[in-house]
């Protein structure tokens, strides 16, 4: 970690893809069958990494126009009949679960909630979180604070700098911002413009590295 130490947390929230769980092949897939049906370019594998950010309500208006509803319908189509299958969990993810047990843990997602909760449950992980948050549940998805404070919410904690949130893009980084939380990078963000760019108050190079904090801050004594 090289910023400076942030606060220890009360409740740890996490985004989903490209931070605990590789899905872009169930992404790309349905990226791709909802450009087909309009006619348009496919995008490589690198190309949604980086242009996948907002939530479909946010990002598709501006790809495929008046029509997006249409688009929207065959993304999800593609999405449900094969993301299970190509759902790998990234390396340290489980590690860094198991250090964060302590903890309340949540989910804030741009993945439509029906499909996250889904996935979630697929990898039998649904118990560890209290809560979990797609695009669609809040009244805005991220980079709004509203997905950060319903899952918080429905946690019973409150928002604040111990409230750690990490993600992988600086949507994440500005969601925890505007929800008063720590932002915590997981990453080095190439795929987001990089570290600098997106400023966040923590980072983390892999799963691996923040179980070794979170297991040195689970045995540090509360002061007293």
């Amino acid at each position: 970690m090289s910023q400076a130490p942030l606060p220890r947390p009360r409740a740890i929230l996490w985004d989903w893809d490209n931070t605990l769980v590789d899905a872009w092949a169930g992404v790309q897939a349905g990226m791709n069958a909802a450009l087909r049906g309009f006619g348009l370019p496919e995008w490589s594998r690198e190309e949604v990494q980086a242009r996948a950010r907002l939530s479909l309500r946010e990002s598709f208006p501006a790809i495929f126009g008046a029509e997006w509803e249409r688009a929207r319908e065959l993304f999800y189509a593609e999405v449900r009949a094969r993301h299970l299958e190509v759902l790998i969990p990234l390396a340290g993810t489980l590690e860094a679960l198991e250090a964060a047990g302590p903890w309340p843990l949540g989910i804030v997602s741009n993945k439509q909630g029906p499909i996250l909760r889904a996935e979630a449950a697929h990898l039998g992980w649904a118990a560890r979180f209290g809560a979990v948050v797609g695009a669609g549940d809040a009244v805005a998805d991220k980079p709004a604070a509203a997905p950060v404070l319903l899952a918080l919410e429905r946690l019973g904690v409150a928002p604040g700098p111990e409230v750690w949130f990490i993600g992988d893009t600086g949507v994440d980084m500005q969601a925890a911002r505007a929800a008063g939380c720590s932002a915590v990078l997981l990453g080095d963000a190439a795929h987001d413009g990089g570290v600098a760019a997106l400023a966040p108050d923590a980072l983390f190079t892999d799963g691996h590295a923040l179980a070794r904090c979170l297991r040195g801050l689970a045995k540090t004594p509360l002061p007293a």
